[in-house]
């Protein structure tokens, strides 16, 4: 789907056609990261399966030794200080911390833990996506749930507006005489945590951490300089670049956390046109496209979506919004 900010305008388009719509001198910008193999499955000593989900690397603990925080269940029955054994990767259950959140370590007998995650590991699909054990498909997703691009590790979810492309596809923009460039936010669990609050202005929005290299910034400012438009691929892209941006709209090289909000009222500064998927409703995600759209024109998007039958979730279809 196309929508002009300007006049509301809504057309139905293929995404092969992208190309088409952007402008010789454009800038692509994409988020690099990697989705880790964060699911972890094990046994308990005394039966029983236990899964523990991996969100964020913590502080360095003793050496050949990591500490995260991580989601388990059955979350009630575990106890500190239990421990699993994942194919060699030693899972210990540190300390609860609330909310089925516990603070784990991890080590491999000398090895780095995190390489022992590809090994072991899955891929964690986010859960209305079920797969049977033999389902063919299982197979792939450790795949098909990263971008062409991808390239750091560190998200427990894809930027999934970055999966609809491909190398022909990344290929023929460059052809077009478009730019592409690359960002790094790594997507945190709060990406799927609905916004509660009555008020949006309210919301607390989860941190997540994010690099914007030297020659990203000298890409960005050299294409406004040249009247060239950046285009943001996903809502990740979009809060990397407003979370670095001036108020004359340049960017600078910067490596941190973000907690920025964009909703409704609040500006943009460097972001021109954006590449996103369709979101679900009381999300930062959709708040973030409404201010950046409008609320009424995102709405009206959104109702022809349901009518045309567009997908939505992680493997749902585009919206090109300029």
């Amino acid at each position: 789907m196309v929508l002009s900010r300007a006049t509301g305008e809504i057309s139905d388009r293929a995404f092969p056609d992208l190309p088409s719509l952007l402008r010789k001198g454009d800038l692509l910008v994409v988020n690099d990261t990697k989705v880790i193999r964060g699911r972890l499955l094990a046994k308990r000593r005394g039966g029983g399966a236990v899964e523990v989900f991996l969100l964020t690397p913590l502080a360095s603990g003793e050496e050949g030794e990591e500490r995260w925080e991580a989601l388990a269940r059955p979350s009630k029955r575990l106890r500190e200080g239990e421990a699993f054994d994942v194919s060699g990767l030693s899972v210990r259950m540190e300390r609860r911390k609330g909310e089925g959140r516990w603070e784990v370590v991890l080590s491999a007998g000398g090895a780095a833990p995190s390489d022992l995650l590809d090994r072991v590991g899955e891929v964690p699909l986010p859960p209305y996506i079920r797969r049977r054990p033999g389902d063919p498909a299982a197979a792939e997703d450790a795949v098909r749930y990263q971008t062409v691009y991808a390239k750091c590790s560190g998200s427990v979810a894809a930027p999934t507006a970055g999966l609809h492309f491909d190398e022909e596809m990344l290929e023929a923009l460059s052809c077009a005489g478009i730019g592409i460039a690359r960002v790094t936010l790594s997507v945190g669990y709060g990406t799927f945590s609905p916004i509660r609050t009555e008020e949006v202005e309210e919301y607390d929005i989860h941190p997540e951490r994010y690099r914007l290299p030297p020659e990203t910034a000298s890409a960005v400012n050299a294409a406004r300089e040249a009247g060239g438009r950046i285009v943001a691929v996903g809502t990740t892209s979009v809060r990397t670049l407003e979370t670095c941006a001036s108020e004359d709209g340049t960017v600078a090289p910067s490596d941190g956390t973000t907690r920025l909000f964009l909703y409704p009222g609040r500006a943009f500064r460097v972001v021109d046109a954006m590449v996103t998927n369709f979101h679900l409703p009381r999300s930062s995600l959709l708040a973030l496209v409404m201010a950046f759209a409008g609320i009424d024109a995102v709405r009206a998007a959104y109702r022809e979506a349901v009518e045309r039958g567009y997908r939505f979730y992680s493997y749902g279809d585009a919206m090109f919004i300029s």
